[in-house]
């Protein structure tokens, strides 16, 4: 039959009334009855959940008002349906009861016909209730499982063209890692500082760590008589040198235009490509740019690079101890980098250690 799978609850505290709408229902339906307002509440946290609820409203101790109080205060049982059955024949009285979250009022004595039909029409909205929440949950797991996949690609591919340049430049290692992780750090000390806190909330700081990556994507146009050379490189070869911060951010530019929109970690990343070699002085490349002037993830990608560059071994030099390595940042405070982010630096310096032991070459 097609109601034999709903379960109705029936409460009142008569006998008859119970065994009137017990015969009525359970032709078609599970019926299940409670003589008490604290009885029904019981069954109305049991297995099976009941589909719909027939409650008398004058009971003593606990009358059908303060039951479904309790009901729609609850989680477990708020979505259940509840349709008052009550001798009440007023106007006023209906409204009450509506008014507290029932969904339809019966009068005694009860007329068959309409209470099945009012039954009826309510396990069918119901029904259409609940198909409706499973499909906006599926649609939401869907969405999020896709969010995930597209945020997964997304993180392989900028981590597949960050390792496209350390093939031309081996000796990196896990640079990149380290870097991602050095700019996670120092952004997260500095989220509430009077001069970041405008810019620096938990997205783009997100954003700054998966944009960290392709800071030197612009390297694998350098030629590899210049990017691998083990001595000082020329005038001339330091000009070609330098060209890879232009290079990186035109590469991550053209990309926003291939996207045909503005996406927020390709900006960050054009940034830090074009200006982490700018120095807080004005002395840096490209563009010369000094202070504030120097887009922050840039000053944030300068810092976190040149304490990896000193802390590894390169074809042109040895390895820098950590503690040096510190002592060259600080000696670089208003000169190389940004003071705030130094200060920063040097109180969670622990942690930038931690991330150069955790991922080592």
């Amino acid at each position: 039959m097609p109601g034999s799978q709903s379960t109705i609850l029936i409460v009142d505290d008569t006998p008859e009334n119970l065994s009137v709408l017990g015969e009525l229902l359970q032709r078609d339906y599970r019926v299940r009855a409670a003589n008490s307002g604290r009885r029904a509440l019981q069954l109305a946290h049991s297995k099976p959940t009941p589909d719909l609820i027939l409650l008398d409203v004058m009971m003593p101790e606990m009358d059908g008002l303060a039951v479904l109080a309790k009901l729609r205060d609850d989680p477990a049982t708020s979505a259940i349906p509840v349709i008052f059955v009550t001798a009440m024949d007023n106007t006023e009285d209906e409204e009450l009861g509506l008014d507290r979250g029932a969904v339809d009022y019966i009068t005694k004595p009860v007329r068959p016909a309409i209470v099945l039909a009012r039954v009826r029409t309510q396990l069918e909205l119901k029904r259409a209730r609940d198909i409706l929440s499973d499909q906006n949950s599926y649609l939401e797991a869907e969405v999020a499982r896709r969010m995930e996949e597209n945020q997964l690609i997304q993180q392989i591919s900028i981590h597949a063209l960050a390792r496209l340049a350390e093939t031309r430049d081996p000796e990196t290692g896990n640079h990149i890692r380290r870097t991602s992780e050095y700019i996670r750090t120092l952004a997260t000390a500095l989220r509430y500082h009077p001069r970041f806190v405008h810019y620096l909330d938990e997205r783009t700081i997100e954003a700054l760590a998966k944009s960290a990556p392709l800071h030197d994507i612009g390297k694998v146009g350098i030629p590899d008589h210049i990017l691998l050379k083990p001595g000082p490189l020329t005038p001339e070869e330091w000009v070609i040198m330098k060209t890879h911060a232009e290079l990186g951010s035109s590469a991550i530019a053209q990309a926003e235009i291939d996207a045909g929109r503005k996406i927020e970690f390709l900006k960050i990343a054009k940034e830090i490509a074009r200006h982490h070699h700018e120095k807080w002085d004005g002395s840096g490349y490209p563009d010369g740019l000094a202070g504030d002037a120097i887009p922050i993830p840039a000053r944030l990608m300068a810092l976190a690079d040149v304490f990896d560059a000193l802390i590894c071994k390169r074809v042109y030099k040895a390895a820098f101890s950590a503690e040096d390595a510190r002592q060259i940042i600080i000696d670089g405070t208003g000169k190389h980098f940004d003071p705030d982010l130094v200060a920063a630096f040097v109180e969670h310096f622990p942690a930038f250690v931690a991330i150069a032991d955790q991922y080592g070459d």
